[in-house]
């Protein structure tokens, strides 16, 4: 598995939507008070859904609300392959790129996205596509 790394153009700050904070908090609730940190991934997920991918000021306010140290949760982002670390476009693929997987075929697959949508990680220029391995 490759090295996950935040983007290196980050947003100056995030907040989350009133909707997104109703679901939050429902989430949290869920937990003992002591164990609040537990709603971590739920919360990423919300973020996620909110603004499409989870980005550093993301990353600082999720720890601010589950009271937890920021890196805990970057180690949590950065560990599930379910959350993108940068923008990605509507349609978003992932494509295996393990031994089994390209013996049958993934190479082929990966330069049909090079050719079609660009390099990996990137959006494409409508803001359509993007993909990654």
């Amino acid at each position: 598995m490759s090295v996950r790394r935040l983007a290196k153009e980050q947003p100056a700050s995030f907040a989350f939507s009133k909707a997104t904070k109703t679901k939050c908090d429902w989430w949290i609730a869920k937990y003992p008070i002591d164990r609040r940190q537990s709603a971590v991934i739920p919360i990423l997920w919300l973020v996620q859904k909110q603004e499409g991918w989870v980005s550093e000021p993301a990353i600082r306010a999720i720890a601010e609300l589950l009271d937890m140290p920021k890196i805990r949760v970057l180690e949590v982002t950065t560990f599930y392959t379910m959350f993108h670390l940068s923008p990605v476009g509507k349609h978003h693929f992932q494509l295996c790129g393990t031994t089994p997987c390209v013996l049958r075929g993934a190479e082929e697959l990966k330069e049909v996205c090079r050719r079609r949508i660009g390099r990996k990680h990137e959006v494409s220029a409508d803001g359509l596509f993007s993909w990654e391995e």
